[in-house]
């Protein structure tokens, strides 16, 4: 007689299961590295030659886990470590021992017996190295030691059983699999008929008769049985069957063979097994898995050549991010922030940075419109162009942009649009009025498409009109403008519907020392009392572009970015209160957006390093958001902005302007007796 001898499992992953940890380390698991169930399978199927081995899919972390057809399952547990230095002083003695314990307990509490899946269990030691997609891992199947000794060779079923014994033995337990998984299970032989029997009534029935103990043997060797046994023959052993001297066992495996089932690769041995004491301590527990070397190590696997190279990079980009909120910000909502989709109104200089301060944050839609041409000035100041941008009159601005934008990285959706934005004060002939009307409609359709607009133009009264757009359509909008050495980021109001805006003497009861509700705040052209009009005529050339100091583009730029992410995390969103805070106070006290407080204006002078946090409310009268204005286009639409476009004076009439600036003029005459004097000087 010698020792029963077995084949260990060989562990199987494939790359949805590690792509799945990834996922769930960065958005479930974060810093936690407690215990993590996981569900693998395995198979008693396989041709000759191939290793029994468990298997780990990308379903392995779901709670109700679907094992594949004619498998079979395994319970185990994730240990995923947060450094290599971790995962490599692991107590794996004390992981196994613990492993050992709870497959002790399922046996002498009588649980392994109920459900006997519940002696297949493995461990799972990893570390996963997600700037690389490098997954250092090293897995163990817990088994308890118990010597068992082989009596009788073993034999294959045919050689054992008649054709009528296997065809009655299939037929048994193909109804037996209708309700329960027959991974262990025992069998009793009945003249020519093998019936088939759950493990729990081996003592029932071995004290009448003999019985066959069954596992589904994912071994392929002719003589040697599979892993799954040394937990069976342990359990078995603490019964005190008298019938334990002698006991057949069946290594059942179930193939195709010429197209056809056939188990007749299944074997059938003798073994005695020694008694064990349920009152005792736990046996030992063996199980950790050899490397490719055959020595006992850990393994690793190297997906960063296999995976493709766009999704790769945007796993990547994500890392940054997620990663703060493991310990910085865990309110943080990134999908949030993904799914926003914004319109960049210019594609200049501050274009082209605030286009990569969003895709930083992970946005993914991003549509760029200018209508002008890349010159040789630009690329030094607009980060998405290049030299050879500019050459034989120039790319358009938007198009290469977004071009670029993909080329930095394909997962954004990033679009460019070439498109004029009509203006008050440039009139519009009549044979440019059907031109002028479709690129009104292409930028309403635009503005309609997308949650922010970002004003990002050289001009102020190209402002204008997607101010009055976003307005209507209720949208986020922000501004930003350059001035030599200053600067302003500005979030107009978020208007609410007509029928909830608030009366004037309603909005002007709110006390001057609160913080202005979002609904209220002014947008760019509430402090005007003027209409927009051409800023470029009679211009010299340095007042027709925009000078600046090269590094106010990329503050301004930060600053907007900045801001919007911060009102997409107010719980409020774009209603979120203004927030003028100018004390260290803000620093400690507790706000409604995990990012801090979410100001109105940021105005910022570069000569002294100064920014101000400036709030204004709505300006009744304002020509591009008051209630009126957006009454008159939303009722006439185009011919609305007809006259605002081609009338000096228009948008000041109707909004009660001129009115009050007459009444000013009025009030400021100077009125004198006749019998006052006036002394030289």
């Amino acid at each position: 007689m010698a020792l029963l001898q077995y084949a260990p499992f060989s562990s199987a992953l494939d790359a949805g299961f590690w792509h799945t940890l990834s996922q769930n380390k960065l958005n479930v698991y974060g810093l936690d590295d407690t215990e993590v169930p996981l569900h693998g399978f395995y198979y008693n199927g396989n041709a000759d030659g191939i290793p029994c081995s468990l298997n780990l899919d990308y379903n392995a972390f779901n709670e109700q886990a679907t094992i594949p057809p004619k498998n079979f399952p395994a319970h185990g547990s994730l240990f995923n470590t947060n450094t290599i230095d971790a995962f490599r002083d692991s107590d794996k003695k004390k992981l196994l021992e613990t492993a050992g314990n709870k497959i002790w307990a399922d046996i002498i509490s009588g649980k392994a017996l109920d459900d006997p899946s519940l002696l297949t269990r493995f461990h799972l030691l990893t570390f996963a190295d997600l700037k690389k997609y490098h997954f250092y891992y090293w897995f163990a199947f817990p088994a308890l030691s118990h010597d068992v000794t082989m009596v009788k060779e073993p034999v294959t079923i045919d050689e054992r059983f008649t054709e009528q014994q296997i065809a009655s033995f299939q037929s048994s337990l193909d109804t037996y699999s209708q309700t329960t998984s027959p991974n262990f299970f025992i069998a009793t032989e009945q003249g020519n008929t093998l019936e088939v029997h759950t493990l729990a009534s081996i003592k029932e029935l071995a004290s009448k008769q003999k019985v066959i103990l069954c596992f589904a043997d994912p071994c392929t060797l002719k003589s040697h049985p599979g892993w799954p046994l040394r937990n069976l023959l342990a359990l078995i052993a603490t019964l005190g069957l008298d019938t334990l001297t002698e006991l057949d066992v069946m290594s059942y495996r179930d193939k195709v063979k010429d197209g056809k089932r056939s188990i007749s690769h299944s074997i059938i041995f003798t073994v005695n097994i020694p008694h064990l004491d349920s009152s005792a301590v736990c046996p030992k527990c063996v199980g950790w898995e050899k490397n490719e070397r055959q020595k006992l190590g850990p393994r690793i696997v190297n997906l960063s050549s296999s995976m493709d190279a766009t999704r790769l990079a945007e796993s990547s980009v994500d890392l940054n991010l997620k990663l703060m909120r493991w310990r910085l910000l865990p309110d943080l909502d990134l999908d949030k922030v993904a799914k926003t989709k914004c319109l960049l109104l210019g594609s200049g200089t501050l274009g082209c940075n605030i286009a990569r301060g969003l895709m930083g944050w992970g946005v993914r839609n991003i549509t760029l419109v200018d209508y002008g041409k890349i010159s040789y000035s630009n690329p030094v100041r607009q980060s998405l162009f290049e030299f050879g941008d500019s050459l034989q009159g120039g790319k358009p601005k938007a198009e290469t942009a977004a071009e670029a934008m993909k080329r930095i990285f394909p997962g954004v959706n990033a679009q460019g649009v070439s498109l004029s934005i009509p203006m008050p004060g440039h009139s519009v002939a009549k044979n440019d009025m059907e031109a002028v009307r479709k690129d009104v409609e292409t930028l309403d359709a635009l503005i309609d498409q997308h949650d922010v607009v970002f004003l990002l133009m050289d001009t102020r009264e190209s402002r204008w009109l997607p101010t009055l757009l976003g307005a209507c359509k209720r949208k986020i909008v922000i501004n930003a403008a350059l001035g030599f050495d200053t600067f302003l980021v500005l979030r107009h109001g978020l208007k609410p519907p007509p029928n909830e805006m608030e009366s004037e003497s309603e909005a002007s009861a709110i006390p001057m020392t609160s913080n202005i509700p979002g609904s209220q705040l002014g947008c760019y052209f509430c402090n005007d009392v003027v209409a927009p009009g051409n800023s470029t005529k009679d211009r010299t050339l340095d007042q027709q572009c925009t000078v600046s100091r090269p590094g106010m583009s990329m503050l301004t730029s930060a600053l907007a970015v900045e801001l919007l992410i911060s009102i997409l995390q107010h719980p409020d969103g774009g209603n979120a209160p203004s927030d003028t805070s100018a004390k260290d106070e803000h620093l400690t006290q507790d706000h409604a957006s995990p990012l801090g407080i979410i100001p109105h204006q940021i105005r910022g002078f570069l000569s002294r390093f100064h920014t101000v946090l400036a709030a204004c409310r709505a300006f009744s009268q304002c020509t591009a958001c008051s209630p009126k204005v957006m009454e008159m286009y939303e009722k006439e639409g185009f011919n609305f902005l007809l006259n605002a476009f081609n009338e000096t004076g228009y948008l000041e009439e109707i909004t009660g302007l001129k009115e009050l600036h007459d009444e000013t003029i009025l009030d400021e005459v100077w009125e004198m007796s006749d019998d006052e004097s006036i002394s030289s000087i």
